[in-house]
């Protein structure tokens, strides 16, 4: 089949270098545009993009899937649009230009975690597995029906590496729907259950309270690692949690309180305590937690203040 495939971040690459390494031409590649990144504020292209270019794959770079991009995708007849985390909704009449419409990769187990960030929220609510959905993509927001699905456990994994394992089971998953769909074997079912919903994450929801009990501090900290980061803050200054663990300690300090615990640094928590692994001050480079406890040269630490 003729292909238009619409993707930006580096979770979307392992999916476009699976497709472009199977029997079906992708005719166009749709990628936001360059950013700038680092403390230059470099203009950098998508990781989406870079691939595109190494793989020699015509690439439009837009913000916007307007009337322009609309005429471009309409103007290579594509049999297929295939979306992997793009950055923006695919509206009509852009979605029913390809002759078989347009299929979503989707890093949930649909119809749970709808939205930008499924990955992110299913680890703060402490999901047990994680998943990648294959759907047909429809107006209303991932609702569409789904032609195959994937199941991961969660178990310790962070955001960012629960994203990357999920990246590449999923771009396995979606080269082989996109050969059934080619085949006319394709089935999709619609979607069963209450849906729950996943916006992007803003800064807040990487703020740990430490009145929280200690396996949802873990959570929201498994779940906000990279981005948008887990974050606490000591006389004033926000301190990152980069890694930490459930401590298993009787005795437990009061809620935010730090005490060193022969190497291991740990903080109360409201049924117990996180041993904090790495840490990360503001304007300093990540750093082991007992290093950080040293350079402090104190002993009445109090996190959230």
């Amino acid at each position: 089949m003729r292909l238009v495939f619409a993707g930006t971040p580096a979770a979307a690459v392992p999916s476009l270098r699976a497709l472009a390494a199977g029997p079906h031409e992708i005719a166009l590649v749709i990628t936001r545009e360059d950013a700038p990144l680092g403390r230059k504020r470099v203009l950098t292209p998508s990781p989406v993009a870079a691939a595109a270019e190494e793989l020699g794959l015509r690439a439009r770079k837009t913000g916007r899937l307007d009337a322009d991009a609309t005429a471009e995708v309409a103007g290579i007849r594509p049999d297929l649009g295939v979306i992997v985390a793009y950055g923006a909704l695919v509206r009509e009449p852009l979605l029913s230009t390809p002759r078989h419409g347009w299929i979503n990769l989707h890093f949930s187990l649909l119809p749970r975690w709808r939205g930008a960030a499924p990955v992110q929220h299913a680890l703060i609510a402490g999901d047990r597995d994680l998943g990648a959905s294959v759907f047909q993509l429809v107006p209303e927001l991932d609702a569409g029906p789904v032609f195959a699905e994937r199941v991961m456990p969660a178990g310790d994994l962070t955001a960012g590496a629960a994203l990357g394992a999920l990246a590449a089971l999923g771009a396995e998953l979606l080269a082989k729907t996109v050969d059934a769909i080619a085949a006319g074997t394709a089935v999709a079912a619609p979607q069963r259950g209450e849906p729950t919903f996943a916006p992007k994450l803003s800064l807040a929801d990487g703020e740990l309270s430490w009145s929280t009990d200690a396996a949802a501090l873990l959570a929201r900290i498994r779940g906000t690692t990279p981005e948008p980061g887990a974050h606490t803050t000591l006389d004033g200054a926000r301190v990152k949690i980069v890694d930490a663990a459930v401590a298993d300690d009787d005795g437990a300090p009061a809620p935010g309180r730090v005490v060193l615990a022969g190497r291991r640094v740990l903080v109360g928590a409201a049924d117990g305590a996180i041993e904090l692994r790495t840490v990360q001050p503001a304007g300093k480079s990540a750093m082991a937690a007992a290093d950080w406890w040293r350079g402090l040269r104190r002993d009445d630490v109090v996190l959230g203040s």
